[in-house]
């Protein structure tokens, strides 16, 4: 091995390194990439196209919505026209309601009068007649109550006691519109009745 072909070695590999450096490819100063993430957005509106040919709806006045209905409470005067009105249309509309179901029980007897053959089915429908008549003369005795609490809220005696004078309150009357006597003169009646029935 000869000091000089060592050096010659060594030198064309010094020639040969900066040809390789130079032929290497540069290296790329981007980041590396990254898995994408997904963006969220926040939904926007499309804006409301201005065109003739899309009809746009026409906003509707709050005015529009129905109200709720009218509904007595204590903080209002006691009996004033408003309530009065209120319990008026009640008792009328519930009188109504009464006469309608009688005249459906007139009519229905009127139409079932064949005679049914078997014994017991002329039995049921005999008990039935029975009750619905029981019931009909109960409502029939309530709208002499109806027509009584009427010719009251006329004079001006509505809501108010009869044995006492005061007034039987608005809950009271919602529950029962036809009362006569505050909770305290009916507990009172109810004793008598039950001492009287005990006797």
């Amino acid at each position: 091995m000869s000091p000089i072909k060592t050096g010659s070695s060594r030198a064309t590999s010094a020639k040969s390194a900066p040809k390789k450096a130079a032929v290497q490819k540069p290296v790329s100063t981007k980041a590396p990439a990254t898995k994408a993430q997904p963006v969220k957005t926040a939904s926007v509106k499309a804006p409301v196209s201005k065109d003739a040919s899309v009809p746009v709806p026409e906003a509707t006045p709050r005015a529009a919505s129905p109200k709720a209905p009218y509904r007595p409470t204590e903080s209002e005067p006691y009996m004033g026209k408003r309530q009065l009105a209120y319990f008026r249309e009640k008792l009328a509309a519930w009188k109504e309601e009464i006469l309608l179901g009688n005249r459906e029980t007139i009519n229905g007897m009127q139409e079932n009068v064949a005679p049914i053959p078997d014994l017991v089915d002329r039995a049921a429908s005999e008990a039935d007649r029975a009750l619905e008549l029981r019931t009909r003369d109960r409502q029939r005795k309530l709208i002499n109550k109806i027509d009584s609490a009427l010719r009251r809220i006329e004079i001006g005696e509505y809501g108010y006691c009869e044995e006492t004078g005061e007034p039987i309150g608005v809950k009271r009357l919602e529950a029962r519109p036809t009362a006569t006597l505050c909770l305290e003169a009916q507990e009172r009646h109810e004793r008598k009745e039950r001492t009287v029935r005990d006797d």
